[in-house]
């Protein structure tokens, strides 16, 4: 598995490369909005456009040939100098640590509340099939599924924080991290994300562990005397884990990259997702290049646990051949 992992770490810097690449390339044949608003301001003053364009481009360094700035970035990315901002005026660096504990505080929450209740929802609901408890589970599922999240969250806001003023409407920086305040901030952002996401993990969760609440080593272990808890955390959940690694490392990631732009951009949270969404209507580079290697970090080490978590929890798994 050594060797593997070893592996599945070389892939990983070709994929980063690959992703960086593709971002730089994309957003370097996008038209700048600020150039274009700089060129109808000198225009409006009856300066020259042009002149007004090639000074923008001087000051970002975007008169040089596209090899060049490409090749500056990438160096910049491996040795970790990611740069300038120029949209928030502070080192690449420093704005991503700004911003990287705001996504934190509602990621880590929502993921342990997520996993634990989508799991035990998901096996109360195997091992008691076709019950009221089961229908119930089953349409919190698909209500999860079924409604949009950033619909969902704007209910929330105008419901909980608009006409019952239980919630903030805006975020509030200046809170202290470790305070109910912020704590109170958080509620209807967690909640949000904790109903879409324990949808897929107890749908999966019921689908695998099914296929086990019948089995004969089940059927043993009860006829054994075994408590509840244990046929369920020992011989139902441990072989079901192997294809939720998958569901649940998906979900996971899902929180952290796609789901930190939703919800930080409704409810006005400065994290990663939306630093790097004003990075990227501001065209600045090196930000939208800093907060991507992030988001890739987070994906390459995430399906890395995951594999290295099929072995540990299923030893039969070999990698030799792989």
């Amino acid at each position: 598995m050594r060797w593997y992992v070893v592996r599945r770490v070389l892939w990983s810097v070709v994929a980063t490369f690959l992703i960086l690449s593709t971002t730089w390339g994309l957003l370097a044949i996008t038209p700048n909005p600020a150039a274009e608003q700089m060129q109808f301001q000198a225009a409006s003053s009856g300066g020259s456009a042009e002149a007004a364009e090639e000074a923008f481009e001087a000051r970002r360094g975007l008169d040089r040939s596209p090899w060049a700035r490409y090749r500056e970035y990438m160096v910049n990315m491996a040795t970790l100098n990611w740069g300038w901002s120029q949209s928030r005026s502070q080192p690449v660096s420093t704005a991503i640590a700004s911003a990287l504990p705001y996504t934190a505080i509602y990621s880590i929450p929502t993921t342990i509340l997520s996993i634990l209740l989508g799991l035990s929802i998901g096996l109360y609901s195997a091992t008691n099939q076709y019950t009221k408890t089961d229908y119930a589970a089953t349409f919190v599922a698909f209500f999860g599924y079924a409604i949009p999240n950033f619909w969902f969250a704007i209910i929330l806001l105008l419901v909980f924080g608009v006409q019952l003023g239980w919630f903030p409407v805006v975020f509030d920086s200046d809170v202290p991290f470790l305070s109910l305040a912020m704590a109170r901030q958080l509620v209807l952002p967690v909640i949000v994300l904790v109903t879409g996401t324990i949808a897929g993990i107890m749908r999966y969760s019921r689908a695998e562990a099914l296929e086990y609440v019948e089995s004969e080593f089940v059927k043993t272990a009860k006829s054994k005397g075994a408590s509840e808890f244990r046929i369920l955390t020992r011989h139902i959940l441990r072989p079901a884990a192997v294809p939720l690694m998958t569901i649940l490392v998906g979900d996971i990631l899902g929180i952290f990259l796609a789901a930190s732009y939703l919800v930080e951009v409704v409810f006005g949270i400065p994290g990663l997702g939306q630093l790097s969404y004003n990075a990227i209507l501001a065209q600045d580079t090196s930000l939208v290049l800093g907060t991507t290697l992030i988001f890739t970090f987070v994906s390459v080490i995430g399906n890395l646990i995951q594999d290295v978590a099929y072995t540990v929890l299923d030893p039969r798994i070999d990698y030799g051949d792989r």
